[in-house]
């Protein structure tokens, strides 16, 4: 899959649900928009998976120590 952005994927994603919501395409242009829909929501979940592990929270101690911790969402 190319490069896209986050919501790049995520409104191709839209467009996809709505283009099989819509029922007006054959059955063949179904199962392919289907198989790409499925790809794009893999892809959106690398890209949060990656992102949710670049999220940090700043801590300090009672002692005034810096530190990085994961944030717990």
């Amino acid at each position: 899959m190319e490069a896209l952005s986050f919501e790049e994927a995520f409104a191709k994603l839209e467009a996809t649900v709505a283009a099989l919501k819509d029922g007006q395409v054959s059955l063949e242009q179904a199962l392919s928009s289907y198989q790409e829909g499925v790809t794009l929501v893999q892809y959106c979940n690398e890209l949060l998976q990656k992102a949710e592990l670049t999220v940090q929270q700043l801590q300090v101690d009672s002692e005034g120590t810096l530190s990085l911790q994961s944030l717990d969402l």
